[in-house]
């Protein structure tokens, strides 16, 4: 079982700055056509659970800067929940402003919309306790959109089904999905990766870790896709001048990702039209 001992970076787009990024060595790249860090374009008109999956924009009250995160919809019975990264949500205690999802975003157009953010939720322990590495498995969360005469699985069409491991479950072929920015990316266009994992800490839910794929800034928040369900949300990744860097994935697991989804679906569902 790895440890995470190493200093890890939240994928935030502030670390585009950063002028080096390692490279994933060549053996360990299983992404057909993956580049440097494993990842490869998507193909043209996205479809399945890459329409489902494009970005959720934000902006720092505190620090003016804009916020550019991965995001998918997540089925649920309000038909309006999104699933994400905890710390594209908040950072260091403050709530982003000014949220919104674009589900299938592509080349600066949002095909399916914009979807402004009404309500967003975190565990309760990412909110009331400083960053740290052992806040990882708890980094996932959930916004729910404005609905307006439709819902947003009306338009984007059913949302993926939580995969709701268990810690030690180590699984071989995940699709990393995201839209990664700097050196090379866009920022713009949807990427994958394809990873096995291996599980990281013995602590609360666990983590799964993934060294085919090393994810850049931007690409937190997007899911980790298996057998057509969503197993994990990319969290952080270990230093982009890391030339082994690897991936740190939050999984869905555990009673707080359950109680919190419970709690966004019944509030969502009470909500009114907007």
């Amino acid at each position: 079982m790895l440890r995470l001992v190493l200093s890890l970076v939240l994928l935030d787009p502030a670390a585009v700055a950063e002028v080096s990024q390692g490279n994933v060595p060549v053996p360990r790249v299983i992404t057909p056509d993956g580049d440097r860090l494993g990842y490869a374009p998507v193909p043209r008109p996205y479809t399945g659970a890459r329409r489902l999956t494009g970005v959720l924009l934000g902006s720092d009250p505190a620090t003016r800067t804009d916020v550019l995160c991965g995001g998918t919809v997540i089925n649920s019975r309000s038909r309006s929940l999104v699933l994400t990264a905890a710390h594209c949500l908040y950072h260091n205690g403050r709530m982003l402003k000014r949220l919104a999802f674009l589900p299938a975003y592509d080349r600066g157009r949002p095909p399916l919309g914009v979807w402004p953010v009404v309500r967003a939720w975190v565990p309760a322990r990412w909110r009331s306790r400083p960053y740290s590495a052992d806040l990882l498995p708890y980094d996932v969360g959930l916004v729910g959109v404005e609905r307006g005469k439709r819902p947003l699985e009306a338009v984007t069409g059913r949302g993926l089904e939580a995969m709701r491991t268990t810690r030690g479950t180590n699984l071989r072929g995940l699709e990393l999905l995201g839209y990664p920015m700097g050196r090379g990316y866009p920022g713009t266009a949807l990427y994958r990766c394809l990873g096995d994992t291996v599980e990281a800490v013995s602590k609360g839910p666990g983590l799964m870790v993934t060294r085919n794929c090393h994810a850049a800034a931007g690409g937190s928040g997007g899911p980790a896709l298996y057998g057509g369900a969503v197993a994990g949300i990319v969290s952080s990744s270990s230093p982009m001048k890391d030339d082994k860097g690897y991936t740190v994935l939050t999984r869905l697991g555990g009673r707080p990702f359950e109680r919190m989804f419970a709690r966004a679906d019944r509030e969502m569902r009470l909500r009114r039209p907007g």
